[in-house]
């Protein structure tokens, strides 16, 4: 049997796993009687931790929210996780960087030595971004209505008031963005988080309604690929380059790259338009031979047309 102090950690750290646990899984795990449990769970209660117990032959415990956060247990494993999380937090757009930092010092401050020294090693530098920062106050009010499904009235930054339903605040390409039911326009939309100014009080609630296709990741790349639902481009579009495959394959993302010979590849790319699709392709620096369709071919002469018109017309 452990030692009370080591038992003690052990329950808790059991208690934080998931969110019920039957009183005899406690002891099977603990090696220990029921009794035991009871009793130590009523030292964790003593220390300040919100223990909820449940009566009878299939109660158990349930470690609960309080008002006071008290002591946290984490693993080694989750030691770890966390202090890099902190560190890349400044990447996130979530505008959290100063508390990031201050909550890094105080985890390091208490990690015993083995894992300060991992920590350490790892010394993560967050490189500047241009992208907005959103204030974590909007971010939270976003979260709050998303989670009470109350309808949201906001501000946007095209200077229109909205009236939507909230129903996901998802993150894509180190942007925030809030995936919602727009009331007037009877459609959804997605709207970044950082052109929000949320109006306070919320509206009534609603009956939450499912994105199409049912997966919310996939709606969002769709809608930025200017896709139809089915996941794909709109526009996709095959050429051969003279170029070596290995040059091209590190700058097409979900292209399709085939190596013809050693200074020749084919590439099968998609794009939101044929004309961005054509300047898409002409961004590599070589001979472009269009295998198809048609319309990729004509984005080609348009843009050859506009090349050309620039290059001649005279400076003002």
């Amino acid at each position: 049997m452990p030692k009370t102090s080591a038992r003690l950690l052990a329950l808790l750290s059991l208690l934080q796993a998931r969110r019920d646990w039957p009183g005899a899984v406690l002891a099977e795990r603990l090696e220990v009687s029921q009794r035991t449990v009871r009793r130590d769970v009523d030292r964790l209660r003593e220390l300040g931790y919100p223990i909820a117990a449940a009566k009878g032959p299939d109660g158990g415990y349930r470690l609960e929210p309080g008002a006071e956060l008290p002591p946290l247990l984490f693993d080694d494993e989750q030691a770890v996780a966390l202090a890099i999380a902190l560190q890349i937090a400044t990447t996130s757009g979530a505008g959290i960087d100063e508390a990031a930092v201050r909550a890094l010092n105080t985890v390091r401050q208490v990690m015993p030595a083995r894992l300060r020294t991992r920590i350490d090693a790892l010394q993560v530098t967050a490189v500047p971004s241009s992208i907005p920062q959103v204030d974590s106050n909007v971010l939270l009010a976003l979260g709050a209505a998303v989670r009470a499904r109350e309808i949201l009235r906001f501000d946007y930054a095209s200077g229109e008031p909205r009236r939507v339903e909230p129903h996901h605040l998802v993150t894509w390409a180190r942007r925030w963005y809030l995936v919602a039911w727009d009331l007037e326009r009877d459609d959804w939309r997605t709207f970044r988080a950082d052109r929000i100014t949320p109006r306070i009080p919320t509206g009534p609630r609603f009956t939450p309604r499912e994105v199409p296709g049912g997966d919310v990741a996939a709606f969002v790349i769709n809608r930025f690929k200017g896709a139809d639902g089915t996941g794909t481009w709109p526009c996709r579009g095959e050429v051969i380059l003279d170029l070596p495959a290995a040059a091209v394959s590190r700058f097409t993302r979900d292209g399709v790259v085939e190596e013809l010979g050693p200074n020749r590849c084919r590439l099968v790319l998609g794009s939101w338009s044929w004309p961005g699709l054509a300047a898409t392709i002409t961004r590599f620096d070589a001979d472009i031979e269009v295998i198809g369709p048609p319309e990729l071919k004509e984005a080609f002469a348009r843009l050859a047309r506009r090349c050309t018109k620039a290059a001649t017309s005279a400076a003002l």
